[in-house]
């Protein structure tokens, strides 16, 4: 990996600002284009706010960790919460043809990732694994 940033916010929906910005920030440094980019802040701002609502139920006071990791090949981003475990088959979202506002964030996440993984070795809380891969024509 070629850089590496870490960002450590409370577990409160104030606080997802900081995210998508240094989420944006991060992507454009690493010379991704701005469709892309808008695309992953939304994801992990998406992502965070899943730990929030399912990981913490609400509890403002917990810790969320982000980190941002790049190489030629790949970003690769790690969400990490001491939360409520999550189960994996729960990153397969809502059936589509369930019609109801809410719900489309992990199909989204899906759809802007090419690899979305828990690490099931984390005993305590959960590690979300966000790999995109970019190559070389993206300037990395």
């Amino acid at each position: 990996m070629i850089a590496n940033v870490t960002v450590k916010v409370l577990s409160h929906t104030k606080y997802l600002c900081l995210i998508r910005e240094v989420t944006a920030r991060f992507c454009s440094i690493c010379g991704l284009d701005e469709e892309l980019t808008g695309n992953i802040r939304l994801a992990v701002d998406e992502a965070c706010s899943n730990v929030i609502k399912h990981a913490y139920l609400g509890d403002t006071s917990r810790r969320i960790v982000v980190k941002y990791a790049v190489s030629k090949k790949e970003i690769r981003i790690v969400i990490e919460d001491s939360g409520k475990k999550t189960l994996p088959e729960m990153l397969k979202g809502r059936d589509l043809n369930e019609v109801r506002p809410g719900g489309l964030g992990v199909h989204f996440i899906r759809r802007v990732f090419d690899q979305v993984t828990l690490d099931p070795k984390k005993k305590r809380g959960n590690r979300l694994l966000l790999i995109r891969r970019t190559g070389e024509q993206n300037g990395l």
